[in-house]
């Protein structure tokens, strides 16, 4: 079985700053095996990039619609982009 390796951006709005939004998206993307990163936004949203296998890239797209407990997700805006490779592991930028 081939392996299908896709890519993504999301822009995550609502209550997503101050509640562990990072974090937790840190722990779900690692335990499915995405690579990328996320990061706060000045706006107040959380931008996210994925890389990885489709089906765990999709799990993840589900889990960004709800967020950690305390979060409340208003809008996912999620655009699809080229795998790249670049990513080693997930991670946080500042």
């Amino acid at each position: 079985m081939v392996r299908e390796l896709k890519a993504f951006r999301a822009l995550v709005e609502g209550m997503v700053q101050g509640v562990g939004f990072r974090y937790s998206a840190v722990h779900q993307a690692r335990r499915l095996g995405v690579k990328g990163y996320v990061q706060n936004l000045p706006g107040g949203g959380v931008e996210v990039v994925a890389e990885g296998e489709a089906q765990c890239l999709e799990q993840l797209k589900q889990w960004l619609k709800k967020g950690p407990p305390g979060a409340y997700v208003r809008t996912v805006a999620i655009r699809e982009r080229p795998y790249s490779g670049v990513y080693q592991d997930f991670g946080i930028e500042f």
